[in-house]
């Protein structure tokens, strides 16, 4: 079992550690949002629904409205809880119908990288940045190594980057990817800034 410091909550990453869903749906709920409470997350999500694990067929075939009130919290598990409640189950309906209701469905069969790719890219709410980074994560951190893996994840398969959350391992690690993206959206911005004649 590998043991994950994403979260930076020792129960938290516990779960991610031990738990596949639980890592899948902290990288669902990872946007617009602060990356270590969306991978925490999942572990308030267990706590609210009184279970060790989280179950897919139990997300699934939940009450929506009852879903997306063990969202809002207090606290929220994401800014836009409904949206995301409703996302959350919709990948948890598309492992119940494509994988039995399990992440390790996804590569049970050992895919190469890029076929492990489009199984990504086919769970709701995963584009093709998400399930990139999702993969490096699994490559990096998870032991899910197919052939391939690291070209499928692109730039975020690249050995000793500091781009993504695949590349946390610990608060130092997290500065350095929070640097990163800093650097990024700097880049964007200027580029998006219209040059003087």
């Amino acid at each position: 079992m590998p043991t994950l410091r994403i979260a930076q909550d020792a129960a938290a990453d516990e779960l991610l550690s031990r738990d596949p869903l639980a890592l899948l749906i902290g990288m669902l709920l990872d946007q617009q949002f602060p990356m270590e409470r969306a991978f925490g997350a999942p572990r308030l999500l267990a706590d609210r629904l009184g279970v060790d694990t989280l179950s897919a067929e139990q997300l699934a075939s939940m009450d929506p409205d009852e879903l997306v009130g063990i969202f809002q919290g207090p606290p929220a598990l994401h800014r836009y809880p409904g949206s995301m409640a409703g996302r959350t189950q919709q990948v948890c309906r598309a492992l119940v119908a494509d994988h039995d209701g399990q992440v390790p469905g996804l590569w049970a069969d050992e895919p190469t990288g890029a076929v492990l790719l489009k199984r990504l890219q086919a769970l709701p709410g995963f584009g093709a940045q998400k399930s990139r980074i999702f993969l490096a994560l699994l490559g990096k951190q998870y032991g899910v190594t197919p052939d391939g893996w690291r070209e499928a994840a692109g730039d975020y398969g690249a050995d000793g980057s500091r781009r993504s959350v695949a590349d946390i391992t610990g608060p130092e690690s997290l500065a350095e990817v929070r640097a990163f993206k800093q650097e990024q959206k700097q880049a964007a911005k200027a580029a998006r800034q219209p040059t003087g004649k």
